[in-house]
């Protein structure tokens, strides 16, 4: 049954219609009346509708059934993510979703090569957020997690956060999987570098803001790596799989 995110009011008996790349998708899909299909609006649940009516501009949906179940991990997860090269952050932004990761903040960092105007970096904000909602609707999430905007390192390590907030590095002495096998679920928020990984007077400065070092094991992994992986050994050991 296709699957989309629709940010609306939905309720059981009520005819709707679709948001026009909902609409267009739809159409794409070929789909036809009588044809149900799933819709969610990201305030928990799903709904199956039928299609009442569909064109190429315009596509109307009757919801008949409210399906309750969610797919959220049940702990709340952060992804703070140092921005990497090229098109490595979508890639990212993609899989944490899929892995249930409920925050993404985007860091700047010394090592970054990248570099966003205020401009570029409003674009950005927007494709990532467009991101979340097809990986959403790709992996059964009925919630979408938040797109925090881009904050420098420095500045975002002097908000306090309830989080216990963790940075990844090869300098620490103890490893994440180690660290949670003896620590029980709790909501965490997981630093990653950019490519290099953060600087030393980044993650000292880190480490003064109570932030807890700790590393991903012997291996060096790459920074489209690091976070991903991180997000399993948590899942794998507090659950979500």
């Amino acid at each position: 049954m296709p699957r989309f995110y629709c940010p609306m009011p939905l309720a059981i008996g009520a005819v709707v219609s679709l948001p026009d790349e909902v609409a267009h998708h739809v159409f794409v899909l070929r789909q036809n009346v009588g044809d149900s299909i799933s819709l969610f609006n990201g305030e928990g649940g799903s709904f199956v509708a039928t299609l009442t009516q569909v064109g190429k501009k315009q596509v109307e949906a009757e919801v008949k059934l409210f399906l309750p179940g969610e797919t959220e991990l049940p702990y709340a997860l952060t992804l703070a993510q140092a921005l990497p090269e090229a098109s490595k952050m979508d890639w990212i932004i993609e899989k944490s979703i899929e892995l249930g990761a409920s925050t993404i903040q985007p860091l700047s960092a010394q090592r970054c090569v990248v570099r966003l105007s205020a401009e570029r970096a409003e674009k950005k904000q927007a494709h990532w957020q467009g991101i979340i909602v097809s990986a959403a609707e790709q992996c059964g999430r009925n919630r979408l997690a938040h797109l925090a905007p881009l904050m420098d390192v420095n500045k975002w390590l002097s908000q306090q956060d309830m989080h216990k907030r963790i940075i990844l590095t090869p300098r620490a002495d103890q490893s994440l999987a180690d660290w949670s096998r003896h620590h029980p679920a709790q909501a965490v928020t997981l630093m990653v570098g950019p490519e290099g990984g953060f600087s030393e007077p980044e993650e000292d400065l880190a480490v003064k803001q109570g932030v807890l070092a700790l590393s991903m094991g012997p291996r060096i992994l790459r920074t489209e790596t690091a976070g991903l992986a991180a997000i399993a050994v948590l899942n794998a050991a507090w659950g979500g799989m």
